[in-house]
């Protein structure tokens, strides 16, 4: 595994990072967003990672978990909720009830957008089992085009946000140097039985199902591109066995917020991450 405690950066980033340091770039306040971690149980664990297109204005190129940004109509999801309560969440992601319940939706629905997989049901007892109709894509491109709000597609569905099968896992926000900032909450959860991925999402070019280790060679080998969150979880993932195994873990993990850091030395800029 690399090494990114202290990373040197080139290019664009250098560029834009010792701007920051030198005091002529001033920080965009962080904007919140889910990520989340599919998994399921092959030879072991593999994990669902998409690459983004390269024309995309954040993390272009970079292979990452299906997520995005928390829409503003997220948290309106309450009356359709099951499973720890939002206190429960904000507790875990250090963070008020109301931004917790947000994340947890924009998690659930950024995951069908990107990938056609839902973490809801028609009970809290049930997990929808096939989303791979003409009906549900016509659904999930209207999310996606904010054409329809994620309560309104749960309640004309009669279907209930199943935050049961989220699990915490950590809380990274992007450098202050970055023009784009986000303030990600990540979470793991397995696979529903009966559904599979899609590659549907116009964001991505390519997808996979990878064990988590073989995902942080193809890193360190230069076959594929990581930002230092979805590389260090892949690392971490990768000291596991199996899927519940994950899952367990993760309710015992210490969440604490990590913001990298830019250390400058002359005319070079490290990202530091502690």
């Amino acid at each position: 595994m690399r090494d990114l405690r202290s990373q040197l950066l080139t290019g664009r980033m250098a560029t834009v990072a010792l701007e920051y340091a030198h005091g002529t770039r001033t920080p965009t306040d962080p904007r919140p967003a889910s990520t989340v971690v599919l998994l399921r149980d092959s030879v072991g664990p593999e994990v669902y990672l998409l690459r983004r297109q390269r024309s995309m204005a954040f993390a272009a190129g970079m292979t990452v978990f299906p997520g995005g940004r928390v829409d503003a109509v997220d948290s309106t999801v309450a009356d359709s909720w099951f499973g720890p309560s939002p206190e429960w969440f904000g507790e875990r992601l250090g963070c008020t009830p109301e931004t917790a319940a947000a994340y947890v939706a924009a998690a659930v629905r950024e995951t069908f957008e990107e990938s056609g997989v839902l973490l809801a049901g028609p009970s809290p007892d049930a997990v929808v089992d096939d989303t791979t109709g003409d009906d549900w894509e016509a659904d999930r491109v209207a999310l996606e085009s904010r054409a329809l709000g994620f309560a309104d597609f749960l309640h004309r569905r009669g279907l209930v946000l199943r935050a049961d099968l989220l699990r915490p896992w950590a809380h990274w926000i992007t450098p202050e140097f970055e023009p784009k900032r986000y303030d990600t909450a990540f979470f793991v959860a397995a696979l529903p039985t009966g559904q599979v991925t899609r590659d549907v999402t116009s964001e991505s070019d390519q997808v996979t199902w990878i064990r988590p280790a073989d995902a942080v060679r193809a890193v360190d080998a230069g076959e594929m591109l990581m930002l230092p969150p979805t590389y260090i979880c892949c690392h971490e993932l990768s000291q596991y066995g199996d899927v519940p195994a994950i899952l367990a873990a993760a309710g015992e993990r210490e969440i604490r917020t990590i913001m990298p850091t830019v250390r400058v030395d002359g005319d070079q800029a490290y990202l530091e991450t502690t």
